[in-house]
């Protein structure tokens, strides 16, 4: 009987200690969070808060970009932070970071592949059809560059016309030429069938996932990426930027697409 008693009395502590138990204090982080991410807009979304080493300022990541906020989430701070020592940008390093991509598991299948000379540089493009920075890369840049596969993934953005645009081009018989009349001749491709199998909307939402927002986005086999066109010199300047890189290039795998130029 002695020992029931004994039993009731320290599950009775138990119990009581449990429901006496102060909730567990929100960490910092969720602090900011609960504070900045309403404030963000519709639909965005914190995906990490980390302290930098500026000032006590917090790095927050939300949709890819990098705002900055105190560590009482009290304050924003939009802009880009500047090493005024090394005049090294920060900020725009740490989003180049962020955005960093696996070249290698790109679904090259879904694209175009062109090989000019050698083809030993690599890069994959997001195009849209009705752009006309895209247009103009393919007239110069691409035009003029040498010993380069490239990769162009259709990505329908810009325009209501874009994806059937897009279907003529891949359901042709040809389709980098068919590509190429349209981004360098104007000459539109005929209308495809309409059961013509195309990635249009897998090459959509990788396009989402990976953040691309406009067109050309291009994307080197570290992992890079340049959002816009470049010309033929800042180009030629990336693809040494990556040969001087320590680690070696992604390879990139063979058998996709079509046709082969000649240098």
């Amino acid at each position: 009987m002695l020992n029931k008693k004994i039993a009731l009395v320290v599950l009775t502590g138990l119990f009581a200690g449990a429901a006496s138990a102060a909730p567990a204090k929100p960490s910092l982080e969720e602090t900011i969070k609960k504070r900045i991410e309403p404030r963000l807009g519709k639909g965005v979304k914190i995906e990490s808060i980390k302290k930098t080493q500026y000032s006590g300022l917090y790095e927050v990541r939300a949709n890819g970009d990098v705002i900055y906020t105190d560590e009482a989430g009290e304050y924003l701070f939009l802009g880009h932070v500047i090493d005024v020592k090394s005049q090294r940008n920060l900020t725009k390093e740490r989003v180049d970071e962020i955005n960093m991509i696996n070249f290698a598991d790109l679904p090259f299948q879904h694209a175009l592949k062109l090989v000019k000379g050698d083809g030993k540089r690599t890069i994959a493009i997001f195009e849209d059809p009705n752009c006309g920075y895209c247009k103009r890369f393919r007239q110069t840049t691409l035009k003029e560059i040498d010993n380069v596969t490239v990769y162009t993934f259709m990505y329908n953005i810009l325009s209501e016309d874009s994806s059937a645009k897009s279907k003529n081009i891949w359901c042709a018989p040809d389709r980098n030429k068919a590509w190429d009349d349209w981004m360098i001749d104007n000459k539109a491709a005929p209308a495809a069938a309409a059961n013509c199998a195309n990635p249009n909307e897998k090459v959509f939402e990788l396009g989402r996932k990976l953040r691309i927002e406009g067109t050309p986005a291009i994307f080197f086999t570290d992992g890079s990426r340049i959002p816009g066109a470049i010309d033929t010199k800042g180009l030629e300047a990336k693809f040494a930027s990556l040969n001087k890189a320590v680690k070696p290039a992604a390879a990139a795998p063979a058998g996709a697409g079509q046709a082969k130029s000649k240098p």
